[in-house]
């Protein structure tokens, strides 16, 4: 096989006609997951996608801006529970539906490991300052959600109205991320949920 001809096989194609823009985001979060932002190159996602870099340039703009669309499918997969976890009766169950799933997500085998809230902000460089400002817009996000929640369980006699709401939302928040870097290094479900029991059995729910 001669050079010209071995250079047309081992380099990506460019947009195929057949190409599906969702599936190739998939893909693409599925590397930033996996590897974080500044941990993924633009060479990983050409052979994720199986186009080259002006394919991808064209169907997504640079990697900035493809990583912030596969955030926005990530928690439009992922992140739904929340809703859900917020509306439980009780600050403990909204708790304890939260770090459930968790727990599940962040050790899926069909998935990569860990969180990609968590994982992509690791080890980010000042070049990459736009999405760590980005990933930690959702953290607080999060945070601020689960303080007015409690608020709420406050009001309801739920909770001792001592109780600090924004340091408890950390707290949480906290044993969520650790546990997505706990799952990226090989924790399993169970151990995970071992300690999202022990946060419950505190004396702050009751």
């Amino acid at each position: 096989m001669s050079d010209q001809t071995q250079d047309k096989v081992s380099k990506p194609r460019g947009r195929p006609s057949e190409f599906n823009h969702e599936m190739a985001l998939e893909a693409a979060l599925n590397v930033f997951w996996a590897q974080g932002y500044e941990g993924t190159s633009m060479a990983d996602l050409t052979i994720a996608l199986g186009i080259n870099k002006p394919s991808i340039y064209a169907a997504f703009g640079n990697k900035e801006t493809l990583f912030k669309k596969a955030l926005g499918k990530y928690a439009q997969q992922h992140v739904r529970v929340l809703p859900e976890a917020l509306n439980a009766p009780t600050a403990k169950q909204t708790v304890e539906a939260f770090l459930t799933h968790a727990a599940r997500l962040l050790t899926n085998p069909d998935t990569p490991k860990g969180c990609l809230i968590v994982q992509g902000a690791l080890a980010c460089s000042e070049d990459a300052n736009t999405i760590h400002a980005l990933l930690a817009d959702h953290r607080k996000n999060l945070e601020a959600a689960f303080a007015k929640r409690f608020d709420l369980a406050k009001v309801q006699g739920d909770l001792n109205m001592r109780t600090d709401s924004t340091a408890l939302a950390k707290l949480v928040t906290t044993v969520q991320q650790g546990m997505s870097v706990q799952a990226k290094s090989g924790t399993s479900k169970d151990e995970l949920l071992a300690v999202a029991k022990l946060l419950l059995q505190s004396n702050v729910f009751g």
